[in-house]
């Protein structure tokens, strides 16, 4: 099952081109956040969680484990670590018609983890 957005974004884990990112975000998505209560709504703010956490998760040990495909969405499991904390993860995206990402959700455990990327989300966020 083809899935233009999903390439782009996979396009963009490699490349880290903020055009890109920014080019995939429907003005109207929606973005929740595991540390956040209340879902994020518009393109400016996803842009700023997606940016951020690109910087904070997406080192070296960063890979996608596996994927799950809808119609016009997918599950990305993903596996890190830092500061000697392995964080597990998914990423919940649905698309657009033309592509673009109009819902992304992302869902972390343990809990140490999550106490660790709030304070990191915190610090990128703050210098944007």
């Amino acid at each position: 099952m083809s899935l233009p957005g999903l390439d782009r974004w996979y396009r963009f884990i490699k490349s880290h081109d903020r055009a890109e990112l920014k080019d995939m975000l429907h003005p109207d998505v929606v973005f929740e956040s595991p540390v956040v209560h209340t879902p994020q709504r518009g393109a400016d703010i996803t842009f700023k969680y997606l940016a951020s956490a690109i910087k904070v998760l997406n080192g070296e040990s960063f890979r996608y484990l596996g994927e799950w495909r809808g119609d016009n969405s997918a599950v990305l499991e993903f596996a890190t670590e830092i500061d000697g904390i392995t964080i597990n993860g998914v990423d919940i995206i649905k698309f657009a018609d033309d592509g673009r990402i109009v819902h992304f959700k992302v869902m972390v455990r343990p809990l140490k983890a999550i106490n660790l990327l709030h304070k990191m989300m915190a610090e990128q966020l703050a210098m944007q």
